[in-house]
């Protein structure tokens, strides 16, 4: 073998291969983009396959970029112990959560993945996030009694229906969007004013970056109903 090409076969396995991966710390994400739409698309949760399902459905038709979290389960292995991946998109909200599922770590250990997490942070949402007011649409399932009465105490308008049950739901944080949305079938929820205390939620990070977020909400094992919500969306907003 020349020594020709023991360089430049070096120089191939220098290169960055996982074009098709994005990661914030450990935590990695799957890419699948289709197309040039600048819609975004996100499943962040392991557990909730019906919202994976949902979202795997509508790519196979849709342009878009898809982001599907590498993980079974609802949080995440993450050095030696576990993250909950919805709750890392503010210094505070990541603080709160390392010590939340890793209270045996040290002081030091804790303050250096924390630091960590905030250095990824800002190049992970730039990639996630949509340009020039495109849409990110994050996909949830619920199994233990969350419903949207939960959230109308932090939201800013609501349109909640009869006939609809209250654990599936829209929540978005663009007054057009809910506007739009509120006209629909289905339950919606206005948050467009950030809390006090944030609690690391990507819904938080979307609105202080004043990007245009909806999270579909439904309970698990609900295909139908998330499709059709999902579907209503891309029927009805730009």
């Amino acid at each position: 073998m020349s020594f020709l090409f023991i360089y430049f076969f070096s120089i191939i396995l220098s290169l960055p291969l996982n074009d098709d991966r994005l990661s914030i710390n450990t935590i990695e994400f799957k890419i699948v983009k289709k197309g040039n739409s600048d819609r975004r698309y996100i499943w962040l949760h392991g557990d909730e396959q019906t919202a994976k399902m949902a979202l795997e459905n509508h790519m196979k038709k849709s342009n878009g970029t898809a982001f599907y979290i590498i993980n079974e389960l609802r949080e995440v292995s993450f050095h030696e112990g576990l993250i909950d991946p919805n709750r890392i998109f503010s210094s505070y909200g990541a603080k709160r959560n390392i010590h939340k599922y890793n209270p045996q770590w040290s002081v030091s250990k804790k303050k250096k993945l924390l630091n960590s997490i905030d250095k990824d942070r800002k190049f992970f949402l730039e990639t996630i996030f949509p340009k020039n007011g495109g849409l990110l649409i994050a996909l949830h399932n619920n199994y233990k009694g969350y419903n949207i009465y939960q959230e109308v105490e932090n939201s800013d308008a609501i349109s909640i229906k009869d006939n609809q049950n209250p654990r599936d739901f829209f929540l978005c944080t663009n007054r057009a969007d809910f506007e739009l949305l509120a006209k629909s079938p289905y339950n919606v929820v206005l948050q467009e004013k950030l809390p006090e205390k944030d609690d690391g939620s990507l819904s938080w990070a979307a609105l202080k970056n004043q990007v245009r977020y909806i999270n579909i909400e439904t309970r698990l094992g609900w295909l139908s109903m998330q499709k059709r919500m999902l579907a209503y969306i891309e029927k009805t907003l730009p």
